[in-house]
């Protein structure tokens, strides 16, 4: 479902035509204000009645018995979304231990094409105003229910900021790009195993980040700050003495496990 959905993604290389008519000035992030609309790309959250909508809800009944596993708990520990957190989650597959103290352009430069790819989805969110999936049946969900109530469900932030790193690390790093899309992968997944966001939203998250990041990387300064941070993530991977990240093995393992939905769970 996932990879079909990508395709979508596809479909956003159709607006670069356009984008050189727009300023390359940045509002924060590498985009100007109204170059690229996300929502064009996406198809429509689902709606009541049809197949997708009915497919969110048996996703999110059926994985309400994975809080009390392991893969329950790495979902809980990927709630957190700050720089730190999301360099720590990546430190595996990248290969050495990531922190904004030791990789400062690498944090920056995901941080600045996050603001484009973030206010993508949450523009879309507010368009679709799909409500998550706690709203629609009951369940129980890894984090507080009334923060997450405050903002929509579609397309997931979460997914968006998690598939912003694995794009640009795997870039970075060709050489471990599976391990990394694979957590980012991960990740996204969590959000949903987590009761979260409906998987559709994760699936939009993906889509989301990657139309952005399409357009942002066409842009002249962000093709400097990513020179900037390659160059800086191989010193730093070729450093004898840096920190190596702890309990990859079952990280890796955990993460290579589908995301199984009891069959009688999900009736």
């Amino acid at each position: 479902m996932i990879v079909r959905k990508l395709a979508y993604v596809a479909a956003a290389l159709t607006v670069l035509g356009g984008a050189a008519a727009f300023s390359d000035k940045p509002y924060g992030g590498y985009l100007t204000p109204g170059e690229f609309e996300v929502t064009r790309i996406l198809p429509p959250a689902p709606q009541p009645g049809d197949a997708r909508y009915e497919s969110d809800r048996a996703v999110f009944r059926g994985t309400r018995v994975l809080l009390a596993t392991p893969r329950g708990v790495l979902a809980t520990s990927d709630v957190e979304s700050s720089p730190a957190a999301l360099m720590r989650d990546f430190s595996c597959a990248a290969g050495v231990s990531l922190t904004p103290e030791n990789a400062p352009k690498l944090a920056a430069l995901v941080r600045r094409a996050g603001i484009d790819t973030g206010a993508q989805t949450n523009m879309a969110k507010d368009s679709f105003k799909r409500l998550r999936p706690f709203k629609i049946d009951d369940g129980d969900v890894c984090e507080s229910k009334e923060k997450l109530a405050e903002s929509y469900d579609y397309p997931s932030g979460h997914t968006t900021r998690g598939w912003t790193w694995a794009m640009i690390l795997a870039e970075l790093a060709p050489d471990h790009a599976q391990e990394i899309l694979k957590r980012g992968r991960a990740y996204g997944e969590s959000r949903f195993v987590c009761g979260a966001h409906n998987q559709s939203a994760v699936e939009a998250g993906f889509i989301s980040a990657s139309a952005t990041l399409a357009l942002v990387r066409t842009k002249p300064a962000f093709k400097v700050d990513l020179e900037e941070a390659r160059g800086e993530l191989a010193a730093l991977r070729a450093n004898p003495a840096a920190a190596k990240p702890q309990g990859c093995a079952a990280e890796a393992e955990l993460i290579a496990m589908p995301v199984v939905i009891p069959p009688a769970a999900g009736r």
